[in-house]
C-alpha cells in the first residue's frame, strides 16, 4: 500500500473560479484519486480488506425494498465495517437501473450539484458505468446541476463508496455519482425535487456521509446519536435544527456534526412526505473504536438503510401469542430484578422468534388497580423489539418524572402492558387521524410528546381535545400549539399481562 490510510473526511475546500475548471467538452475517465491512501490499491488486497470488513459487518437484517443508504466515506480501516454494514443490507442479486452517489465536496465549494457526465469510474476492480445520458438530462434541465469535473478530481466521498458496490453487487449496470456543495435547505429541496421521480425500487441512493468531526469519543457519541435520531424522524427540519443544538452546545474541537449534511438533507427532502419509507439504523461506531484510533479526537460513523413499500402491498408485522407472552415475561422478569437487586436479567435471545428480534419502537404501560403508574417509551427503530421492551420496562418503573420509583412491597399490584409501535408518518391534516387507531406524536422545535392510540379510547375525548391536552400537558407548548406543530401518527399492536395470567404455557 502506497500512503497510509485516512480517516478524515474534512479538507480545506478550494474556491475555483469558472476559467480554472476542466473543460467540459473533454470525454475522459475518472481515474482513482485516493487508492492507496483511503483503500489499497492492488485489487486483490483490496478484496481481502473487504472480505475481512464484511465478516465483521452486521449482516443483512432482511429489509425489503431497500432504496437508499446512509454510508461513511473515511478510510476503509477506520470507517470500512460501518459501511459494510450498510451494504450488507441491499440486494446482492438485484440489478438497480441506476445507482445514484451523492456525497459531499471537500475540496471545491460552490452551490448546486455536480453531475459526472465526462466518462466513467475507475477503480481497482475494474470501471463502472456511468449513465452519461441520464446525467446530461439533469444538467440540462436544471440550473443548479452542473457538469464541473473540478468537483470530482480529487474528491474521495464517491470514489470510495464504488469498491463496496464492485464487491457487493452482482452486476452494476449504471451509476450516477453527484458531488453536492455547500448548500442551504433551499438548495437541497430544489435538488431533492429533481432527483424525487427516481427514488423508487427500481433504484439506489448511496448517501456518503461521516457524522462528527474531532471531538472526543465520549462527546462524539452524544451528537451522533442527536444527528441520527433526527435522520431516524425523516424530517429535514429537524435535522437542521438538531445541526445547530449541536453546534450551540460549544462542544471541544467539533468542527461539525456532519460533513455530508447537504446530502443527507436531499435525502430526507425527497423522502419526509412520503408515507410508504422506513428508515432503519443499523450501526454506529467512531474512529476511537479502531485498534489504531485514539479517543481524543475521533470521526463518527453511521449506517442506515431506508426502505420503501411498494404501492399496493403493506409492510406487515405480528406478533404471535408465544411472542407476546415471551416479552410480558421479558418485561415483568426485568421490572422485578431491577427493582429489587437493581440488576438487569441476561436474557437468551435464541429463543426468541425473528419477530421478536425485529427492530421496533415501542412503550412499555404499568397500571396499578387500573391506574397509571408509569409508561415510557421510544419511536426509533433501532434495537431489537425484546431489548427495547426490556430497557423501557426499567424506564416505566424508575425514571417516569410523574411518579416515585417503583418499589419491591408494589410488584404484586402492578400489571404491565407493552405497545408495539409502527414507523411515524407525518400528516398535512387532522382529518387524516382515526381516533383509536392512530397515536399521535406531536413536535415543535425541540418540544415534543406523544399520546398512545388506546388514549383516545380510555378518555372519551374528541380529537380536538386529543390534540390539545398531548400539545399542553405532554409536549408543554400551549393547547393550541398543535395547530402550528408538526403532526405525526402511528398505530400500535397493544397487548398486556392479563392475557397470559390464567394460561399454561
Amino acid at each position: 500500500m502506497k500512503r497510509r490510510l485516512a480517516v478524515s473526511s474534512l479538507s480545506i475546500v478550494i474556491l475555483l473560479t469558472p476559467a480554472l475548471l476542466v473543460s467540459q467538452n473533454i470525454q475522459t475517465d475518472r481515474n482513482p484519486a485516493v487508492a492507496g491512501q483511503f483503500y489499497p490499491d492492488n485489487s486483490s488486497e483490496l478484496r481481502e480488506m473487504l472480505r475481512v470488513m464484511f465478516s465483521k459487518a452486521v449482516q443483512s437484517k432482511e429489509l425489503t425494498n431497500v432504496a437508499a443508504i446512509i454510508a461513511p466515506h473515511a478510510g476503509y480501516v477506520y470507517s470500512g465495517v460501518v459501511a459494510a454494514s450498510a451494504y450488507n443490507q441491499i440486494d446482492c442479486s438485484k440489478e438497480y437501473e441506476n445507482i445514484f452517489i451523492l456525497g459531499p465536496s471537500h475540496h471545491v465549494g460552490f452551490e448546486g450539484a455536480a453531475v459526472y457526465n465526462r466518462g466513467n469510474f475507475i477503480t481497482p476492480f475494474g470501471t463502472v458505468h456511468v449513465n452519461t445520458t441520464l446525467a446530461n438530462s439533469l444538467i440540462k434541465k436544471h440550473d443548479f446541476f452542473s457538469g464541473r469535473t473540478d468537483a470530482h478530481q480529487l474528491e474521495h466521498s464517491i470514489e470510495v463508496q464504488i469498491p463496496f458496490l464492485q464487491y457487493k453487487l452482482k452486476k452494476i449496470a449504471n451509476i450516477v455519482p453527484i458531488v453536492l456543495g455547500s448548500n442551504p435547505p433551499a438548495v437541497c429541496k430544489r435538488i431533492a425535487e429533481a432527483l424525487r421521480p427516481f427514488f423508487n425500487t427500481k433504484n439506489l441512493f448511496i448517501i456518503s456521509t461521516d457524522f462528527s468531526h474531532y471531538p472526543s469519543a465520549a462527546d462524539a457519541r452524544g451528537v451522533d446519536k442527536a444527528s441520527v435520531d433526527a435522520i431516524l424522524s425523516n424530517s429535514s427540519k429537524h435535522l437542521t435544527e438538531t445541526k445547530d443544538k449541536n453546534a450551540a452546545k460549544g462542544i471541544p474541537d467539533l468542527v461539525t456534526s456532519m460533513c455530508g449534511e447537504s446530502c443527507v438533507l436531499t435525502l430526507l427532502c425527497m423522502t419526509e412526505d412520503n408515507p410508504d419509507v422506513q428508515f432503519t439504523h443499523i450501526q454506529y461506531m467512531n474512529s476511537g473504536d479502531v485498534s489504531i484510533g485514539t479517543k481524543d479526537r475521533v470521526v463518527g460513523y453511521h449506517a442506515v438503510a431506508v426502505t420503501v413499500k411498494e404501492k399496493g402491498r403493506a409492510m406487515t408485522f405480528e406478533l404471535d401469542k408465544q411472542d407476546k407472552h415471551n416479552l410480558i415475561d421479558i418485561a415483568r422478569t426485568t421490572i422485578e430484578e431491577y427493582v429489587r437487586h437493581h440488576k438487569i436479567p441476561l436474557i437468551d435471545d435464541g429463543k426468541l422468534s425473528a419477530a421478536a428480534k425485529t427492530d421496533c419502537g415501542a412503550f412499555v404501560t404499568l397500571k396499578k388497580e387500573g391506574q397509571l403508574r408509569g409508561c415510557i417509551g421510544r419511536f426509533d427503530a433501532s434495537e431489537p423489539l425484546w431489548k427495547v421492551v426490556q430497557e423501557m420496562a426499567i424506564a416505566a418503573s424508575t425514571q417516569d418524572y410523574r411518579f416515585h420509583p417503583v418499589a419491591p412491597e408494589e410488584l404484586s399490584t402492578i400489571d404491565i402492558e407493552i405497545s408495539v409501535l409502527t414507523p411515524l408518518r407525518k400528516i398535512k391534516s387532522i382529518d387524516e387521524i382515526v381516533m383509536g387507531r392512530h397515536g399521535i406524536y406531536v413536535r415543535k422545535g425541540s418540544s415534543s410528546g406523544t399520546f398512545l392510540p388506546q388514549v383516545a379510547t380510555e378518555t372519551g375525548w374528541s380529537k380536538e381535545e386529543f390534540l390539545g391536552h398531548c400539545a399542553q400537558d405532554k409536549a408543554g407548548i400551549g393547547w393550541d400549539g398543535w395547530r402550528n406543530a408538526d403532526l405525526f401518527v402511528y398505530e400500535s399492536l397493544i397487548f398486556d399481562e392479563n392475557e397470559f395470567k390464567n394460561s399454561k404455557h
